[in-house]
């Protein structure tokens, strides 16, 4: 009964040291898979701004890949927090086993193209025939890793999901780590000097460090897990729960198809426009993704927390933690964009770029320090709290409106209409953010969001 009560009426430093529990390893976890793109950009750029540039573009498939990943893991985690909070191990155990089904046929359907038509992915992003060559022998070989993410990644979401992060984040600190030794190996060591060798290194490396990964979610589940890998029943509960993940992980895949299709259509726009361009956005990218990781994890944390409150019917204490959270939100983002600032000199010292994209490379991480601050409260309220409490239609609607109908035609007029400075092209490309910050705060006021989505089996 104690217990209870404390679940119920958690006093505030309770609530913060459950939030602090789950930002910092989901935190550190994200940055370390933002260093190790910036680890891989940085030692392909002191080798040849053509391959770090091919590699950054080549990258835009994973990114479309990691959407799906994305989408599956969202609506795996809506359902897992709130079965949490509800202590229902049952009901975890097969919406991971459904997950697991969907992301195998996406991780199929990627690893085909990557392989067997690299080329025609890379025309997509750019024309530049040393850029596709550099571009085609990456993804043919780092296609093979996608056969291992999808079924590491949904595993690893369901444990954030229980709250076991410190787990997920130990399985994804070593593999990542290891990533970026080896991809030093093969730059520095292996093939110094040579840009075609390395680029295939940098795929090997990625390959080898993804298996590994899945490698140890599979012992991990076979000797301690409370969920594990298996094939899903076929039986009432089930259809039930199918039917409950395809509604709540659809809305949800839709939009970050939706906000991750219109970012690759503007990169594939600066890719057109200027090749410095696209080698300073492949920098800017890295930072803005780094200055960015403690704010992704309070909406991961944040949405976990919300999650289980609402399972376990105790929606006065996840109204609260909305609000806490969201304003965490605001106060990291505005920290983040000051970071940008303060490591601008450093960045410059360690790339090695052109004039032409060292000059771009200054105004874009400008751009990017006011950027961070409507990222990082988009990213917490409807990224975070409205999938949590079952709202994921929201954020689909939202971004088909601001990315589809005003962003790309801005940007595409920009470019190859009003041919304006590259810059303020990446000026307008920014503005996402910020146009949708207004819909989100009201939406957020009406607290709609707040359902308990579990059901009694």
């Amino acid at each position: 009964m104690q217990s209870k009560a404390r679940l119920e009426v958690p006093a505030d430093r309770q609530f913060n040291l459950q939030l602090i529990s789950l930002v910092v390893p989901i935190a550190l976890q994200n940055l370390i898979s933002a260093s190790v793109i910036m680890v891989d950009v940085l030692m392909l750029g002191s080798v040849s701004q053509s391959a770090m540039s091919a590699v950054s573009l080549a990258g835009q498939v994973t990114f479309v890949l990691n959407l799906f990943y994305m989408g599956l893991a969202t609506g795996v985690g809506i359902l897992a927090a709130q079965y949490w909070g509800k202590k229902d191990m049952g009901a975890i155990q097969r919406v991971l086993s459904i997950a697991l089904t969907f992301s195998i046929g996406v991780s199929i359907a990627f690893f085909l193209l990557s392989l067997c038509v690299p080329d025609q992915l890379m025309r997509i992003f750019t024309n530049d025939k040393e850029l596709i060559h550099f571009g085609s022998n990456f993804l043919r070989l780092v296609s093979f890793s996608y056969l291992a993410m999808g079924l590491s990644q949904m595993y690893l979401s369901v444990l954030r999901s229980m709250e076991n992060v410190r787990i997920s984040a130990m399985i994804s600190t070593f593999c990542l780590v290891l990533n970026i030794a080896l991809n030093a190996l093969c730059i520095f060591v292996l093939f110094p000097g040579m840009p075609e060798k390395a680029v295939i290194g940098v795929a090997g490396a990625t390959v080898c460090a993804r298996f590994i990964e899945l490698g140890c979610c599979i012992i991990y589940s076979v000797r301690q897990g409370s969920v594990r890998f298996r094939l899903p029943r076929r039986d009432n509960v089930e259809r039930f729960l199918r039917k409950d993940f395809i509604r709540y992980t659809l809305p949800v895949q839709a939009n970050y198809l939706i906000w991750g299709g219109a970012l690759t259509a503007t990169t594939a726009i600066m890719g057109h426009v200027s090749a410095d361009l696209v080698a300073a956005n492949s920098i800017a990218a890295v930072i803005k993704d780094l200055a960015i990781v403690l704010c992704s994890g309070i909406s991961s944390g944040g949405a976990v927390l919300v999650g289980k409150y609402l399972g376990s019917s105790n929606k006065e204490m996840a109204i609260k933690a909305g609000s806490r959270i969201s304003a965490y939100a605001l106060l990291f983002g505005a920290l983040a964009g000051v970071a940008i600032l303060l490591i601008k000199p450093a960045v410059f010292h360690l790339v090695n770029l052109n004039d032409t994209a060292q000059s771009y490379l200054n105004g874009m991480l400008y751009i990017c320090a006011y950027y961070c601050i409507g990222k990082s409260i988009n990213s917490a309220i409807i990224g975070g709290l409205f999938p949590a409490g079952g709202d994921s239609k929201f954020g689909f609607w939202c971004d088909f409106a601001v990315m589809w109908g005003v962003i790309l035609p801005l940007s595409y007029s920009s470019a190859f209409v009003w041919h304006v400075h590259p810059i303020v092209l990446f000026a307008v490309i920014s503005l996402d953010e910020i146009i949708k910050i207004p819909a989100a705060v009201i939406r957020y006021r009406q607290y709609r969001w707040l359902n308990n989505i579990t059901r009694d089996f």
